[in-house]
């Protein structure tokens, strides 16, 4: 296969995992057939982003460009495109390509490909340019339609851009649960993933309570929607819920000790992790056994999902709690990303890069 007439634009990337991210010049594919070229107005800023600049999942190729929380305007399309016309916003999430063909990708759950992440729009492999892929932190990105997602007209589209990724992380595990009217969930903690867990299950029907360790939380998560907040270092706050969840979202990503939180479920009762803590976490077998627990993971959601979830929240004007940046403030922002300096997603003006 040829490689592809590409074009350059303008994007921030960083070249090692103790450099900077800083201004450079990448290319791009001009679109093939069944692809979308996309003008990037936002970017949202993930955790994840951090964890792949600085190598800290240890698969990172360098130059590494993060981003995959993204919204932009369609420039280009090619010419067997039918979803999308010249003009249309749309987003770009996590991932921008998959194998097609496996189980998993036939049900629309391409996040769990048997290719693994190599559709990823970063840290996964562009097989038209046989190089690493590049993510959203750059003038422009081209995908083919199939990981195109349309945006609902009625969301602010900055704000919009979080759904991509947080949005979808947090989604997808209450669907899969069938979370609903009558059922009470919990929330472990209100950071760019638990604030959009919060706005879902409040939305879903469910009884929310959020766990944090921080009393000045307590007035924000009830702002966006829990009924209920509970500091988790306070025994007596906790030892009434005992017993008591359906379901338990943990987004927490630090060290922090599961098991209190299993000894709040009912029989039956799950816990899901959508945190992605650096160490392993011990699990006691005495809460699962008991009671016929159980522990669970979930990683974002396929497109058909994703575009259901963003028409959820299109009908439900819901979208992400954001602090807009310019890009050259991403290397600070990373770092207060560190000390959870940041209510509750960043988001980058793309047109800062210009």
């Amino acid at each position: 296969m040829s490689k592809p007439v590409c074009f350059s634009v303008k994007a921030y990337l960083t070249p090692s995992a103790t450099s900077p991210l800083a201004p450079a010049v990448i290319e791009r594919r001009e679109p093939l057939p069944s692809d979308v070229k996309i003008e990037i107005l936002y970017c949202g800023v993930c955790h994840s982003d951090l964890h792949f600049a600085r190598n800290e999942w240890h698969f990172t190729q360098y130059p590494a460009v993060p981003g995959h929380e993204i919204v932009g305007r369609v420039t280009a399309v090619g010419s067997a495109v039918q979803k999308f016309k010249v003009g249309d916003t749309v987003g770009v999430g996590c991932l921008v390509d998959s194998c097609r063909t496996c189980a998993s990708c036939r049900e629309g759950l391409e996040q769990f490909c048997d290719l693994g992440l190599a559709g990823g729009t970063y840290a996964g492999w562009d097989k038209h340019l046989n190089t690493p892929t590049l993510g959203g932190y750059s003038q422009s990105i081209v995908v083919t339609e199939d990981f195109v997602l349309r945006m609902p007209a009625n969301l602010d589209p900055a704000a919009a851009a979080p759904l991509l990724c947080a949005g979808i992380t947090t989604y997808s595990p209450l669907k899969h649960w069938k979370i609903g009217p009558g059922q009470k969930v919990g929330v472990v903690g209100l950071g760019g993933l638990g604030h959009m867990a919060v706005k879902f299950a409040r939305a879903f029907g469910a009884h929310v309570v959020l766990f944090t360790t921080s009393k000045s939380k307590v007035a924000d998560a009830k702002r966006l929607g829990a009924h209920d907040v509970v500091v988790s270092t306070d025994e007596k706050q906790m030892a009434p819920h005992a017993g008591s969840f359906d379901f338990i979202l943990d987004a927490v990503s630090a060290d922090h000790d599961l098991n209190t939180y299993m000894n709040l479920l009912k029989r039956d009762g799950n816990m899901t992790l959508v945190g992605a803590p650096e160490k392993p976490l011990p699990v006691a077998a005495f809460p699962l056994l008991m009671r016929r627990r159980s522990l669970s993971g979930s990683l974002i959601g396929g497109l058909p999902e994703t575009q259901e979830m963003l028409d959820f929240c299109g009908k439900h004007n819901i979208t992400a709690e954001i602090e807009m940046i310019r890009m050259d403030q991403i290397n600070e922002a990373y770092e207060r990303m560190l000390q959870s300096d940041v209510k509750y997603r960043f988001v980058i003006d793309m047109a800062s890069l210009k």
